[in-house]
């Protein structure tokens, strides 16, 4: 062992000394609070059958590409919807808005995640879910 090994060695027992002195009662509770309430709400997620649900279908790559075409299309709505005026309302406006393909596929869009949620309840519900 030369000298820089030994130097070494003695700032490591040095660091793991002033470690050990930083450890009050104080913060050695908070801490074994800290991980006892992160086992618990870990425990608590993964019994979670809805939660493990979403996260495999999360996992799957057509839903990260939905996931990933929603988060631009929320962030475009909020720079459109702050750059221009509030609409003028009425029939006339919401006719020209329908006219928009883009807006007739987005509230078919809508139309179709609450037709399968409607479905999906209503096999759990007969399934005694």
């Amino acid at each position: 062992m030369n000298d820089d090994d030994l130097q070494r060695l003695v700032e490591f027992a040095q660091i793991v000394s002033a470690a050990r002195d930083a450890m009050s009662d104080d913060i050695v509770t908070r801490l074994s609070g800290a991980m006892s309430e992160g086992m618990t709400l870990l425990d608590r997620l993964t019994r979670n059958q809805g939660l493990m649900s979403l996260l495999q279908v999360l996992d799957r790559e057509d839903s990260q590409n939905f996931l990933i075409a929603l988060s631009r299309a929320i962030h475009e709505a909020s720079q459109e919807i702050s750059a221009t005026p509030p609409a003028a309302g009425g029939i006339g406006c919401a006719l020209r808005v329908v006219r928009d393909p883009g807006i007739l596929e987005g509230l078919r869009l809508l139309s179709l995640i609450g037709k399968h949620v409607s479905d999906s309840l209503r096999e759990q519900h007969r399934l005694g879910g």
